[in-house]
Formats: C-alpha cells, sequence, structure tokens
C-alpha cells in the first residue's frame, strides 16, 4: 500500500463526519461516458451543427423536442450499467457510519443502486420523468415505454421531461440546502472524479469548513491547492484500496 493511501485511511479512521462530492469521473468506470466527450448533433431539419452543451439546454428542450430526445436516450441514459468499486466502497463508508451524505452531479442513479441512502443529486436523475402538464410520475422503464422519439403523458398527452437540471435551469432549492448544510458540518471533504469546473456546483465546495480534503482525480484540478492530499488514479481503485 503505498504513501497516499496510507494517509487517506488515517483520514478516514480519524473522521467520523464525511461528505463525498463526486463528478462524472465516478461513474466512467462504470462505463458512462461524460457526456461532453460525446459529439454534438448535425440537425438536418435546421442544416447546422448543436453542442452536446445546447443539446441539454432548456432552450433546445422546449423549442426542438425530437432533437433533444434523441440526443438524450442516446447519450445520457445507461440501463445496463451498474455501480462500480468506488460505488460499492461509498455505500459500505456509509454502512460504518462514517461517510454522511454524497454529493453527486451523476444523473446515473448508481450510488443509490449500489446501497447509499443520503444522495444529493445536484442535477436531477434520469429515473425520475414528470408530465409537464399534469405532473404525473414516470419512473425510467415507464418513459422509454411510452413509444416514439418524444415521450407523451398517457394521462394527458403532453411531453413528459426528465427530472434532470438542463442548462439555463436553476438546481433544486431543497437539494442546495441540504448540499451547503452536509458540506458545513463536514469533518473531511472526499472530492472524486471531477475537473470542479462546473458551475454552481463546484462553488458549493467553498462550504466547507471542515480540516481536511482530499482530492482524488485522474488530473489535475483548480482546487489543487486546497486540498490536503492529492492522489492522480482511478477513483475505484484508490477508493476500493481503502474501504473494501
Amino acid at each position: 500500500m503505498n504513501n497516499n493511501i496510507e494517509k487517506l485511511k488515517e483520514l478516514i479512521d480519524s473522521h467520523n463526519n464525511i461528505v463525498f462530492f463526486g463528478g462524472a469521473g465516478v461513474s466512467t468506470e462504470s462505463d458512462i461516458p461524460d457526456f461532453r466527450s460525446a459529439t454534438g448533433l448535425f440537425s438536418e431539419k435546421l442544416n447546422r451543427n448543436f453542442s452536446p452543451e445546447q443539446l441539454v439546454s432548456h432552450t433546445f428542450f422546449m423549442r426542438y423536442p425530437e432533437d433533444f430526445f434523441k440526443f438524450y436516450k442516446d447519450k445520457l441514459i445507461y440501463e445496463d450499467a451498474k455501480p462500480n468499486k468506488a460505488h460499492i466502497a461509498l455505500s459500505k463508508l456509509e454502512e460504518m457510519g462514517k461517510l454522511n451524505a454524497i454529493i453527486t452531479q451523476n444523473i446515473d442513479g448508481l450510488h443509490q443502486m449500489a446501497g447509499s441512502r443520503n444522495v444529493f443529486e445536484l442535477h436531477g436523475s434520469i429515473h425520475r420523468n414528470y408530465c409537464t402538464k399534469c405532473g404525473k410520475f414516470f419512473n425510467l422503464e415507464e418513459m422509454l415505454n411510452l413509444g416514439g422519439i418524444v415521450p407523451h403523458c398517457d394521462n394527458c398527452g403532453a411531453i413528459v421531461k426528465p427530472d434532470v437540471v438542463l442548462y439555463e435551469e436553476a438546481l433544486d432549492n431543497s437539494v442546495v440546502n441540504k448540499t451547503i448544510n452536509a458540506l458545513s458540518n463536514a469533518d473531511l471533504l472526499i472530492i472524486g472524479g471531477t475537473s470542479l469546473v462546473v458551475y454552481p456546483a463546484a462553488g458549493f465546495i467553498d462550504y466547507f469548513n471542515g480540516d481536511s480534503i482530499v482530492l482524488i482525480n485522474k488530473s489535475s484540478t483548480g482546487y489543487d491547492s486546497k486540498a490536503s492530499l492529492i492522489i492522480n488514479d482511478s477513483i475505484g481503485k484508490v477508493l476500493s484500496q481503502v474501504i473494501l
């Protein structure tokens, strides 16, 4: 076990109010690519290219629902994805009474699938979908089974929207408040699988008042100077060595 792994183990052993803040890198090990690595979409109808960020914006959803759902279903939904070593290790850490919250920018629900209970999803979840008119709820399977490219409510016929935060949309206030509260009270913050460039999500880290920040990411981040420990490696590999 190398020195960094030993140091991380010592930090976890000596803290009892840990918060984990994770990004796309946590799920890439479950073969879910970071959507920013996806190519955009060329619309023959509009004769122009759209970037991934444009394709998952509120404006695009409202104006071009068919193109939105083509991209969304192809690039953001991975029905066969399973929790990886990182998800399982974090679930174990919660079970041990050490981890008080997971704050995730991911929308895949894999933390819950691994058994974690206290998960704050900053950007929502593909597993929740609501009719834009009558509010009827649909889980992922039900939404996909509504037929056609654009899902329409079987109750009133309006479009069913995934409960994910699109560009131009505000984060959910209750999730934001829980996130700030968890970070403000934590004594150890472990950040993993994120480059910390997506705002406002990345800005929440400034609410952390504890004594130690651990950064586990394959590449450097703008927050490296604030970290007590930096490990440039696979998040699943590192957490499984320390916890499982």
